[in-house]
């Protein structure tokens, strides 16, 4: 981990949960969707830096600030990772069959490629960062027959990150995805 993001970070219990396809929702085959819980040492006034700046310190990019869309869908060409900075959602991943979970400040979510997400409600005050690998364009899915089976190539096509967007090197990410 780089020393300069030491005071930034939380060491954390991360939690897995691999999705099936549902036949709407693809989902991941291979990969987990990882969820570190208080992995960011969220101050400030503009709680967002901290993410970006983390997030960017670990090679990973197209940064955006907004809130996570109020219906099931997913990215076929990129993974997604997302930071809770301000309010709080109740949001569910893997599809309609998935996993509901409370998201909070300081929280960050990896979705692999494939993988749904839907905002169920949030506070009006919900401020998310999230970013993508290097090289990875999002597209934007939501389980409509004809996507497929175009998407399921793209899934599998979608190369593996060389850092975890929050511990870098050393990351949960590289050990649960199998790039070490």
């Amino acid at each position: 981990m780089d020393n300069q993001l030491e005071h930034l970070i939380q060491q954390t219990q991360v939690t897995l949960y691999l999705f099936q396809d549902d036949g709407a929702i693809p989902n991941n085959p291979t990969l987990p969707f990882l969820v570190y819980p208080g992995a960011l040492q969220i101050t400030g006034d503009d709680p967002a830096v901290v993410a970006e700046h983390v997030f960017t310190a670990n090679g990973w990019g197209g940064l955006w600030r907004n809130g996570i869309y109020s219906f099931h869908h997913y990215h076929s060409t990129a993974h997604e990772v997302l930071a809770i900075c301000r309010g709080e959602a109740r949001v569910q991943f893997g599809g309609e069959q998935g996993v509901v979970l409370e998201v909070r400040p300081r929280d960050v979510v990896v979705i692999p490629a494939g993988v749904g997400h839907k905002n169920l409600g949030s506070s009006d005050d919900l401020l998310v960062v999230g970013a993508y690998p290097p090289g990875q364009q999002w597209d934007l899915c939501s389980g409509r027959p004809e996507e497929r089976p175009g998407v399921l190539e793209n899934i599998a096509r979608v190369p593996l990150p060389l850092t975890d967007p929050v511990f870098g090197q050393e990351g949960p990410l590289l050990e649960h995805w199998g790039v070490q």
